[in-house]
């Protein structure tokens, strides 16, 4: 059954506020991938904060042509079957959550990404992007090495205190 000419519009509108929010879209080839593991997909972007959108590439380069930051992006990659993940607060957790759920479905191939500033990112980049840590696993690491210092510090001070009281202990039941 064909979409109307309305819905298709409608479609375009939210494609294009996806990307215009987006600071990153990767999209992936899903062919093979059942509707049940389309499903759990979803389900585990939506715990990550992306959003995954299965829509017509065609429909998708008219959203990019209306867009002044894609209006010039190459749209060369756009063929075939693609889904299209989206995240408006992190630039990792897209290329994060389809590289996870590509370890047990193989059949999820990255094809390419859209940067926020329009740039194009082949399906390398993307797989290199996904090994990178989130923006809360990087902040973890940075107040983790600020605080080894003062780590340091208390326990070499704590353990000085218990040599002491070890001593005291000593002498006092001698």
């Amino acid at each position: 059954m064909a979409i109307s000419k309305d819905k298709k519009n409608e479609l375009v509108a939210e494609v294009s506020d996806m990307l215009a929010t987006s600071k990153l879209t990767v999209f992936a080839s899903y062919n093979g991938l059942s509707v049940a593991d389309l499903q759990d997909l979803r389900r585990q972007a939506r715990e990550a904060d992306v959003a995954i959108k299965v829509v017509k590439n065609r429909l998708v380069r008219v959203a990019m042509s209306e867009n002044d930051t894609y209006k010039n992006t190459d749209t060369s990659l756009l063929t075939g079957q693609l889904l299209y993940a989206v995240s408006a607060e992190d630039e990792v957790s897209p290329a994060k959550v389809l590289d996870g759920f590509a370890k047990t479905h193989p059949q999820l191939a990255f094809v390419g990404a859209f940067g926020m500033e329009g740039e194009v990112m082949d399906a390398t980049a993307v797989k290199a992007l996904a090994g990178l840590p989130t923006k809360n696993e990087l902040i973890g690491q940075v107040v983790n090495t600020l605080l080894s210092p003062v780590n340091d510090i208390t326990n070499g001070l704590s353990g000085n205190l218990h040599a002491l009281l070890d001593g005291v202990e000593a002498k006092a039941t001698a």
